[in-house]
């Protein structure tokens, strides 16, 4: 089996690090942690920035993150195509304010944290983050857990085959009921879904995750 080296980005207050670092294990990804601070070219075939609260979320979440070393170096990986770029929760936050991946996160409808299972239906599966899933089976349960959690985004932003995941229910007011995008080039994805806490049936889910296996046959060619 080819080794697939993963780096999970550490910024200071992010607290999803250690959840990506298992559940990537768990999914035969090699994982190293990487400082907010690194600045040398990315040797890695994914790159996963993690959920949390990067650098408290002080003036809005991913402001202050985007301005970290790394960036700079995840960018280059990105326009290079090296390979692939995830950001789950305020990695998602992190890759808007970025301008990686179009819209931005607002607060939820309700103006209130919102923690909760969510059913979402994968939209396009001929992604690198999608491409393992049988469409008579495209419908998935996974959690979310924000208060900047709605996703926003005009209609000229973003093309249909950039949505990956769609609520079943939408929780928290975003357009278009999405939950899942990809940047135009296919090698950045984002959501608000908590993929790394959906890989072990003690957390009450099937082992099958599959956007981790749909990475692993994208970056295998399997």
């Amino acid at each position: 089996m080819k080794i697939i080296k993963t780096a999970v980005l550490v910024f200071p207050g992010t607290s999803g690090e250690r959840d990506a670092h298992f559940a990537l294990q768990r999914n035969n990804f090699s994982v190293d942690y990487l400082w907010h601070d690194f600045d040398q070219s990315l040797e890695y075939d994914l790159i996963f920035l993690p959920g949390g609260s990067s650098f408290g979320d002080y003036l809005r979440p991913g402001a202050f993150a985007k301005y970290s070393n790394v960036i700079k170096s995840i960018e280059k990986y990105v326009l290079q195509n090296r390979g692939l770029v995830v950001g789950i929760g305020n990695g998602f936050q992190i890759l808007t304010e970025v301008g990686l991946l179009p819209g931005g996160l607002a607060l939820n409808e309700s103006n209130t944290f919102i923690c909760k299972d969510v059913l979402v239906e994968a939209i396009n599966l001929e992604t690198p983050f999608s491409n393992s899933i049988n469409p008579d089976n495209n419908t998935f349960r996974f959690s979310i857990a924000s208060r900047y959690g709605r996703y926003v985004v005009n209609n000229n932003e973003i093309d249909e085959n950039q949505i990956i995941f769609k609520f079943l229910h939408n929780p928290n007011g975003s357009s278009e009921n999405i939950a899942g995008i990809v940047n135009k080039d296919m090698n950045v994805f984002g959501t608000m879904l908590h993929i790394e806490r959906s890989c072990h049936p003690f957390l009450g889910y099937d082992e099958f995750n599959p956007i981790f296996e749909s990475i692993r046959r994208y970056l295998t060619r399997e």
